[in-house]
C-alpha cells in the first residue's frame, strides 16, 4: 500500500480540530473526568503501599486497595482537622480583626481625602452604592456558593471511588493498553507505561515533600517575626504552593490581609520579604533538589497549561496540568512522529562542556648494570 503524504496545512487543521474537540469534550465531561484523572495520580502514589500489602502481607487486591484509600482519607482528614482548629482560633479573634480593619479603613479614608481631595461623605456614598448592588446579587452569589459546595462533595465522592477502582483493576487496565496496540509495539507501550508510572510517582512525592518543607519554613519564619497565626499562614502557604506560580500569590494576598488586620502595615513589609525570600529559595533550591528534573516542562508551556487548565476545570485543572503535560512529553519522546512536540514542551538543553583529560605518564628507563 502506498502512503499518502498530506500537506502541512491539512495536518495543522486536523491537529487544531482534535485539540478543540478534546477541550470541548473535557468541558462537557468535567464532572467525571476531573476526579478520574486526579484519582489516577493518587492511585500511582498509593500503588507502592498496595503492592507491599499484597506481596508481604498476602492481602487480596481489593482489601489492599481499600486500606490504602482509608489511610489516604485519614491523612487528609488530619490535615483538614488541624487547619479547622487554626481557623477556629482566627474566628475567636474576629472582633479584634474587625476593630483593626475599621481603624485601617479610617486611616485610608483620611489619606484619600488629603491626597485626592475626595471627602469622607463621598467615599461612604460610593461604598453604600456598591453594597446595595452586592445585596441585589446576593441570591445569585448564594446559589453559586451552594452549587460549588455540592460540586465539591460530588468531586470528593467520585475521587475516592475512582481511586479504589483504579487500584483494584489496575491489571485489567494495563492488559487493555497492551492489547490495543499491535504485537510489535507492546514492548514500547510497556516501557512508556512504566516510565510514566515512575516519573509521575516521583513527581507527586517530591511535590508533597516540597509542600511540607515550604510549610515548615514559613511557620518558622513567621514565628520568628512574631506574626500572629503563623501556623495557619504557613499551612496556607504550603498547601497553595501545590498550584504552580499562582498559588504563592494567593497565599501571599491572604497572609498580607491577615497580618495587616492583626499587626498593622509595618509588619506587612516583613511578611512580604519573608514570602519573596522563601519563594526564591523554593524555586532555585528546593524545586530542583526535591522535585528535580523529573518533569522537564519549560515555564512557557507550564504557564499556558495552568491558564488553560483553570479555564476548563478551575483549581483541579491548574493542579492536573503539569503531571499530564509530563505524561504527554514522555509519549511524544518515545514516538518518532511526535518527537518535535516533545522538544517543544521540554526545557532547553545546555551543551555540555568538554572536559580536558590530562594523562600523567611516567617513563622509566631501565639500564643494565655490568
Amino acid at each position: 500500500m502506498t502512503q499518502v503524504s498530506l500537506p502541512f496545512y491539512t495536518k495543522l487543521a486536523m491537529v487544531l480540530f482534535s485539540i478543540i474537540s478534546a477541550g470541548y469534550l473535557a468541558i462537557l465531561g468535567q464532572t467525571i473526568l476531573a476526579p478520574l484523572l486526579t484519582s489516577f495520580l493518587l492511585a500511582l502514589l498509593l500503588l507502592p503501599m498496595a503492592n507491599f500489602m499484597e506481596q508481604k502481607w498476602r492481602f487480596k487486591r481489593s482489601i489492599a486497595a481499600i486500606i490504602s484509600v482509608v489511610l489516604m482519607i485519614g491523612v487528609i482528614s488530619s490535615i483538614l482537622y488541624f487547619l479547622a482548629n487554626q481557623l477556629t482560633d482566627l474566628w475567636k479573634d474576629w472582633p479584634l480583626l474587625k476593630h483593626q480593619a475599621e481603624t485601617s479603613f479610617h486611616d485610608v479614608q483620611h489619606w484619600i481625602s488629603r491626597t485626592f481631595g475626595v471627602n469622607a461623605q463621598k467615599q461612604i456614598d460610593y461604598l453604600k452604592n456598591s453594597a446595595s448592588s452586592a445585596v441585589a446579587t446576593s441570591a445569585t452569589v448564594l446559589g453559586a456558593t451552594l452549587l460549588t459546595v455540592s460540586s465539591t462533595l460530588l468531586f470528593l465522592s467520585f475521587l475516592l471511588l475512582f481511586t479504589f477502582f483504579i487500584l483494584n483493576y489496575r491489571g485489567i487496565l494495563f492488559n487493555f493498553l497492551s492489547s490495543v496496540f499491535e504485537e510489535k509495539h507492546k514492548q514500547k507501550v510497556s516501557e512508556i507505561v512504566r516510565q510514566i508510572q515512575y516519573i509521575i510517582k516521583k513527581y507527586i512525592t517530591g511535590l508533597f515533600l516540597q509542600m511540607f518543607i515550604v510549610t515548615v519554613l514559613m511557620i518558622f519564619t513567621l514565628w520568628v517575626l512574631n506574626v500572629k497565626y503563623a501556623v495557619l499562614l504557613g499551612l496556607i502557604s504550603g498547601i497553595f504552593n501545590i498550584v504552580p506560580y499562582l498559588g504563592i500569590f494567593t497565599a501571599l494576598l491572604i497572609s498580607v490581609l491577615i497580618t495587616f488586620a492583626t499587626a498593622g502595615a509595618a509588619k506587612v513589609l516583613l511578611v512580604l520579604i519573608a514570602f519573596v525570600s522563601i519563594h526564591a529559595l523554593d524555586g532555585n533550591v528546593l524545586m530542583p533538589l526535591v522535585v528535580g528534573s523529573k518533569v522537564k516542562i519549560n515555564a512557557l508551556f507550564a504557564f499556558i497549561g495552568i491558564v488553560v487548565g483553570e479555564m476548563i476545570w478551575g483549581i483541579s485543572g491548574m493542579f492536573l496540568c503539569i503531571p499530564y503535560l509530563a505524561m504527554l512529553k514522555i509519549i511524544f519522546d518515545k514516538i518518532e512522529q511526535l518527537r518535535p512536540w516533545g522538544i517543544l514542551l521540554g526545557g532547553e538543553e545546555r551543551p555540555q562542556k568538554k572536559r580536558r583529560v590530562y594523562r600523567i605518564t611516567k617513563k622509566i628507563k631501565l639500564e643494565e648494570k655490568e
